[in-house]
């Protein structure tokens, strides 16, 4: 054999060991929501008795549910750094909404895209600078819009008729029909919906018509011992707006509200609600039965926006079928908090309370995740990128606060004995009326931290402390009894040794950095340019 043949036949194997190791390498489908809680989906039997998630519920049957998966900081820019750099707020540059993501700073999808992966993003971004580590990538300026949204790209920006949820499935899908197999991807879905002001889709609004949904016991929650949730901005009696929230229109409204939707979008929106808004303008109901509307109303369009994601995550696993690409591809859920379904009184999130602390992850991966498996275990949003990672078979080449979720995928969910036992949890942003605060979670018990006094009543009242178990809703701040004196102690210790080992210790890094500033062109317009007339 000639010396040139046998170099051809080294290269020739070399390629072809390389081709065998990138089709072992995962393909990764991140499908990910905004403000869509676990309360919301029915794979969880979490709280109320609300209407199925089919689409979900098919990822879950296949795959492991985390029960105790949460949020480090329950509001959408900050967990988003999160989850793309493995670090919590204070240490990823982003404590609040003002933020940016440093387009230098390491990521999960960078990493992959740097070994080989192919990648792509689209829909909802939210981090200010432009998508770092993306071959191709469509996304939102800020929240985006729910009607006919404009997406920015490398090339500049679009704007597509429809509804955000369809139009941002609809390029991942064509994107996922491009991929010819030689390299692993990396697709990241990431939704607007169900994020206020909860437009659904047209072909959703009739959903739930004659439906009466149950209501939270907390609904008309008193906050008694709580005095910092008592001064909340986020309440569905005080602090809806009844057009652009709840859609009630009057006069003239609909045309503003609505002034983004095509001439037979808007006239189909308005005709949808037409019968209901017309009983409540000539008998308005008063005092808790008017609570009671908004809460029903409300929840309709919140559900109806969460059928259009669960249909979308249909329509993903669907395609990845016709493709046959599901055994080698791993479907990773999630969302970037939880929020409230009236508990509380409340809408939106940014609490450490269960429910906006508490998020959805569903993981499927074919031959490695054993289907309709459940993990009690405590996980975080940090986790997700040293997961991803190890998954693709890659380290972590930056210091992270996550651990890898690999050894409860591979087992069945059974949770090592060397697995955390407490989590951690700060909130700086302010809006909404909800004080800054941290907190920590253990198995049993919750203890929370506010910064400091807003007023004279919440100058006694800095710590709240829940027992879990006896009092999962937490409508009893045990901080304030002295029978649990020991408790409180024990918890305020185990939390200032959690802060320590997070590195949280430097109060400047969360007070100072309301934004910070990048060469112009890092960043994404976040003005979209005027419709011409």
């Amino acid at each position: 054999m000639s010396r040139i043949t046998t170099r051809l036949l080294i290269v020739f194997t070399l390629l072809a060991a390389r081709a065998v190791a990138e089709e072992q390498r995962p393909n990764i489908v991140f499908l990910f929501s905004d403000d869509l809680t676990c309360q919301a989906i029915s794979a969880y039997r979490y709280g109320l008795d609300l209407p199925p998630t089919p689409n979900l519920d098919r990822l879950a049957s296949s795959g492991m549910l985390f029960e105790n998966s949460f949020c480090g900081n329950s509001i959408c820019t900050p967990s988003r750094a999160t989850v793309m750099t493995g670090l919590h707020s204070h240490r990823n540059g982003i404590v609040n909404l003002s933020g940016g993501l440093d387009p230098k700073r390491p990521t999960w999808p960078k990493k992959l895209n740097q070994s080989g992966y192919s990648t792509a993003i689209f829909g909802k971004w939210h981090m200010k600078t432009k998508p770092v580590g993306f071959d191709t990538w469509e996304v939102f300026s800020g929240q985006g819009n729910y009607y006919n949204p404009e997406l920015f790209g490398p090339s500049g920006s679009r704007r597509i008729e429809g509804h955000s949820t369809e139009v941002i499935t609809d390029l991942a899908l064509d994107w996922l029909g491009k991929q010819d197999g030689r390299k692993p991807f990396a697709l990241l879905l990431q939704h607007k919906a169900p994020h206020r002001n909860w437009k659904p889709s047209i072909q959703d609004l009739e959903l739930y018509q004659n439906l009466t949904l149950p209501e939270p016991d907390s609904l008309f929650d008193n906050y008694e011992g709580r005095v910092a949730a008592s001064n909340h901005k986020m309440g569905i009696d005080g602090h809806m707006r009844m057009s652009s929230d709840l859609m009630l229109f009057k006069g003239n409204e609909a045309a503003s509200v609505l002034g983004r939707l095509t001439e037979q979008q808007r006239k189909d929106y308005v005709a949808a609600f037409a019968d209901e808004n017309t009983a409540f303008l000539k008998d308005p109901p008063v005092g808790s039965e008017l609570v009671r509307w908004k809460y029903q109303r409300y929840m309709k369009n919140y559900l109806r926006c969460v059928a259009g994601v669960d249909r979308s995550v249909g329509r993903v696993l669907d395609k990845l079928d016709e493709l046959k690409l599901t055994e080698n591809t791993i479907v990773v859920y999630c969302a970037d908090q939880g929020f409230y379904l009236g508990e509380h009184g409340w809408f939106d999130k940014r609490w450490a309370y269960e429910e906006s602390l508490k998020m959805p992850l569903i993981v499927r991966w074919p031959g490695r995740v054993k289907p309709n498996t459940r993990c009690s275990a405590m996980v975080q949003n940090i986790d997700y990128a040293p997961t991803l990672l190890e998954a693709a078979g890659l380290k972590v080449d930056w210091k992270v606060h996550g651990i890898s979720l690999m050894p409860l995928l591979t087992s069945a969910g059974r949770t090592p004995e060397n697995w955390r036992s407490t989590i951690y949890y700060r909130y700086i942003d302010g809006g909404h009326g909800v004080a800054q605060h941290s907190a920590i979670r253990t198995n049993t018990h919750k203890l929370l931290h506010f910064d400091s006094p807003r007023n004279e009543a919440e100058k006694g009242s800095l710590w709240e402390l829940y027992d879990l178990t006896k009092d999962p809703n937490e409508m009893t701040n045990l901080a304030i009894d002295p029978a649990h004196a020991e408790r409180l102690a024990d918890m305020q210790e185990l939390f200032q040794k959690t802060k320590v080992f997070y590195g949280d210790t430097d109060e400047g890094v969360w007070t100072n950095r309301r934004s910070t500033p990048f060469a112009p062109e890092d960043y994404i317009r976040q003005r979209s340019p005027r419709r011409k007339k």
